[in-house]
């Protein structure tokens, strides 16, 4: 086992559970992730070993026929996974967001429906707050929601929602003013409804249209989409937690979970970037000897594993405080935002370290090079991260008088 980013403090079954998720990674992902990239395939057949592992119900609780684990453990376990491919943990991210909001926010009745299937992988969760026109200002969603009798009419397009073809529950957050009179602040008008619809791409139900996969520069595989919807009709009874307006406050919840994913992620993939750099300046040799002894890369290799070591203990702090019960946005956003520019920086470093093989699609640090990119952006930019970072740090030490 390396030696780097280890967690102490694990249970007897929190470490049988990484310990699982890595031989699957090292048996069942990392042969075949680059192949699969390259093609921008899903990676059907992996996502069934996870299912058959009992991954999708990890942090469901057991009476609804999940493993009802910590975010400690899910984040490890992500963390494994981000090493072999990282568009494999974005499948397993959305899918627990979904279920998280459903086990602290949903009705009892909507908890009955949904989460028993979920831990099964029978249904697996998408969630959408973006849209064309906003990227981290959230309190500009102009999707909205008109009541009708019994149900709602939802109009509107979302973007960048992961797993939007091959999901089934979507979580959409919209604009819903009834109830809330004009001038109310718009994250105070705002809804989550949970949306169930067909797999696959075209009219996947009534009103709702996914058109097909957004081509982008990495993170392949998993499908990346717009969801349109016109005239969409959902029962009332389909709104998350059943009372209107709390949409927004949901959704960050939901979010500081996704951010301690994304960290895990930018761990996970900086670990590997690490493997491969350390393991390549071993077999490259200039000027007679391996470049590993050469002080330059030495010194390359030293600051790649700090930061990989650090990346990982702000990771597993923040995981422990929501387990906690504990406020960990400020938490959340510090690791998210470190972890994820580490990980760029760790990966450069690799990259440099292949020297021209390094552009070379037939090493794998070409494709990690894609694919960090991505994780300086997901679930809340460095810049909005240091924003929440800036004001919680200002209610902790404001002064008093």
């Amino acid at each position: 086992m390396a030696r780097l980013a280890q967690t102490h403090g694990l249970t007897e079954v929190q470490t049988e559970i990484v310990s699982t998720v890595r031989d699957f990674v090292d048996k069942e992902i990392l042969p075949v992730a680059t192949e699969l990239e390259h093609r921008d395939e899903y990676p059907q057949a992996i996502v069934d070993g996870l299912r058959e592992l009992g991954l999708f119900g990890l942090m469901i609780p057991e009476e609804y026929g999940g493993l009802g684990e910590s975010l400690l453990t899910y984040a490890l376990c992500v963390e494994e996974i981000a090493r072999g491919w990282m568009s494999v943990s974005g499948i397993i991210n959305t899918h627990f967001i979904v279920a998280y909001l459903l086990k602290q926010h949903g009705t009892q009745e909507q908890k009955d429906h949904f989460l028993p299937r979920m831990a099964a992988g029978d249904i697996r969760g998408a969630f959408s707050m973006s849209e064309p026109a906003l990227g981290s200002d959230v309190s500009a969603i102009t999707s909205k929601a008109v009541r009708d009798g019994d149900e709602y009419v939802l109009t509107g397009q979302k973007m960048w929602l992961t797993n939007g073809g091959t999901s089934s529950l979507v979580a959409v957050l919209v604009r819903s003013d009834e109830g809330h009179p004009e001038g109310t602040a718009p994250h105070k008008s705002m809804t989550t409804f949970l949306v169930e619809k067909e797999p696959g791409f075209g009219e996947v139900r009534p009103g709702l249209t996914i058109p097909g996969k957004i081509d982008k520069m990495g993170y392949k595989g998993v499908d990346t989409t717009e969801l349109i919807m016109d005239g969409l009709r959902i029962p009332a009874d389909r709104v998350l937690g059943g009372t209107t307006g709390r949409g927004f406050y949901q959704m960050m919840d939901g979010v500081e979970v996704g951010r301690v994913n994304v960290a895990a992620r930018g761990c996970g993939v900086a670990q590997r970037a690490f493997e491969l750099g350390v393991h390549y300046a071993q077999q490259r040799h200039t000027f007679g000897r391996q470049i590993a002894q050469h002080q330059a890369i030495q010194f390359k290799l030293a600051e790649m594993a700090t930061k990989v070591e650090a990346a990982h203990a702000m990771m597993v702090n923040a995981a422990r405080k929501k387990d906690s019960g504990e406020r960990n946005d400020l938490e959340a956003g510090m690791a998210k935002y470190l972890a994820s520019e580490y990980c760029k920086e760790v990966v450069e470093d690799a990259f440099r370290i292949h020297g021209g093989y390094g552009f070379s699609k037939e090493y794998e640090i070409e494709r990690l090079y894609r694919e960090a990119p991505m994780l300086l952006i997901g679930e809340g930019t460095a810049e909005i991260q240091k924003m929440i970072i800036g004001r919680r740090l200002l209610e902790e030490y404001r002064l008093q008088g």
